[in-house]
């Protein structure tokens, strides 16, 4: 039932009712086996999620602030490797994320601007692609599972480098499916049953491979990928339920 509203329900619909589905569902799911790093609750298991074919998955989907495991990686590698909390900066948030959005406009440090083109939670609504921001206006940019959907990626790409500022960092992570060396892109592929089975999800473009990395150095970034369930270790990842392929991917902007 859950992963078919997941596929029939409206994005934006479902954005408006997962606030009201967060007040009671973790009382369904009281216990201890499973934590959250980004709330701090515990829970017997997390709930399923996703969209179909490879995405739809078990046990990841936190009742209470709703992350995935992509969150809590990002989570975990801001609070371990960064300065995130504590530095003012100006910040801009691409498809802005539940879990995330309330949590950083409570940080009065962050100057903080969420885009995107349909999200009711966006402050700025706009094509990745263009975007209407003067050159070199962030310090940090978050731009997680966008660029799958994004027609030109690269050009999207040059466009956050664009408005970072030299000295920034993004964060900007996608799908990757490992066992590639290279990305796949079709754009005869239309059908959401064939992006499905390509791409691993009907509104999907492309699926990347392990050269990812290297198509954001082609404009102009330097990229770090982190793999943080390892780095945590095997007892804490199963704890937090972090994915080995949700990693970090960080896109510093150089100075000069």
């Amino acid at each position: 039932m859950f992963h078919f509203l997941l596929r029939t329900i409206p994005r934006p619909i479902l954005i408006r009712l997962s606030y009201v589905f967060s007040w009671f569902a973790p009382l369904l799911f009281r216990g201890n086996k499973v934590q959250c790093p980004v709330c701090g609750h515990s829970f017997r298991k997390f709930l399923p999620y996703g969209y179909g074919g490879r995405t739809k998955r078990d046990n990841v989907l936190c009742p209470s602030c709703l992350t995935l495991e992509r969150h809590r990686v990002l989570w975990l590698y801001l609070k371990q490797h960064t300065d995130f909390f504590t530095t003012p900066r100006k910040m801009l948030h691409i498809a802005p994320e539940q879990p995330f959005l309330g949590r950083f406009r409570n940080m009065k440090h962050l100057d903080l601007t969420t885009a995107d083109l349909f999200s009711p939670l966006a402050d700025v609504h706009c094509d990745i692609q263009a975007m209407p921001f003067a050159n070199r206006s962030f310090d940090v940019i978050f731009c997680n599972h966008v660029l799958e959907h994004v027609a030109d990626d690269m050009k999207a790409m040059r466009e956050l480098y664009r408005v970072m500022r030299p000295g920034g960092f993004g964060i900007f992570q996608v799908p990757v499916d490992e066992s590639r060396k290279s990305t796949f892109e079709d754009p005869s592929i239309t059908s959401e049953n064939d992006r499905e089975q390509h791409f691993w999800q009907k509104d999907h473009v492309r699926l990347y491979g392990l050269d990812y990395p290297d198509r954001l150095r082609a404009a102009g970034f330097n990229v770090q990928r982190i793999d943080m369930a390892d780095e945590v270790g095997e007892e804490l990842s199963e704890r937090f339920r972090l994915g080995h392929a949700d990693n970090v991917y960080r896109c510093d902007r150089p100075l000069a």
